[in-house]
């Protein structure tokens, strides 16, 4: 196992600096995807980049979505020879002193998606809290398993192989409706789900591009295509279910890990 740390960047540049200190004391390769962010942006990312040697960095020539910067950043980590990728949102949300229990999961289960559970302070928008349910019970639908139990939290290892196979024969959504595709999409492939909790919160100075509009109706569409896309493979899915038992594994706690 050879892991690597990925972070999609889109005007992120308040705070990306400390994102980025705070992974220092792990030592592992970190790849900054630069999705076409403004100048001042861009400009942090390379002096980030010139600061660490085990940081690399790449962009986008035009802002693609979180999806696009995410696939990139996963083919450079296969050219590197990483075998999982840690995604980390660069504005600041999520709880980087348990990414020693993102590593021992993905050692402990080397084939499986890691996936952050979210664990929400006072700090997370009320709309935004709820309205994450209704995302959670399409995805059980989608997959007809409960293993999913956060498929929006950004925190997550990637299997990087498997990942990147489902994205290239998939046509999927490139902004915010990836991060819930993709795990559908590499459940139906077989792949193992394993759930870790995190804390998640809002920083004040944190920039949010979720567009309550156009993101919503993306997801919405999303939600629509996968639920076909189950029918058509539900056969299949059924006799998984068959064969392997209902896949319905309770979140595990970070001292299970250390076991």
């Amino acid at each position: 196992m050879k892991a690597c740390f990925l972070i999609p960047v889109y005007n992120h540049h308040l705070v990306l600096a400390k994102t980025v200190a705070a992974l220092e004391p792990h030592q592992l390769p970190c790849i900054l995807v630069d999705d076409g962010s403004e100048p001042v942006c861009a400009e942090e990312i390379l002096r980030i980049r010139d600061q660490y040697a085990w940081v690399s960095s790449d962009r986008l020539a035009v802002n693609s979505g979180k999806g696009a910067a995410v696939i990139r950043g996963l083919e450079l980590a296969q050219q590197a020879g990483c075998t999982h990728a840690i995604q980390i949102d660069a504005d600041g949300q999520h709880d980087l002193a348990v990414i020693g229990d993102f590593l021992l999961a993905a050692q402990a289960h080397p084939n499986d998606l890691i996936l952050g559970v979210a664990v929400y302070d006072e700090s997370v928008p009320v709309s935004r809290h709820y309205g994450r349910y209704v995302t959670h019970f399409w995805v059980w639908v989608h997959t007809l398993s409960f293993a999913v139990k956060d498929s929006m939290c950004g925190y997550r290892v990637y299997p990087v192989q498997p990942t990147l196979d489902v994205c290239t024969f998939s046509r999927m959504g490139l902004r915010m409706d990836f991060d819930i595709e993709v795990v559908v999409r590499l459940v139906w492939t077989g792949v193992g789900v394993q759930s870790l909790p995190t804390l998640v919160k809002y920083p004040e100075d944190g920039i949010s591009h979720f567009n309550v509009l156009k993101d919503n109706l993306r997801i919405s569409k999303m939600h629509a295509r996968l639920f076909f896309g189950m029918l058509l493979r539900l056969p299949q899915l059924l006799m998984r279910k068959f064969r392997f038992g209902i896949q319905n594994q309770d979140v595990v706690t970070k001292s299970e890990w250390r076991k």
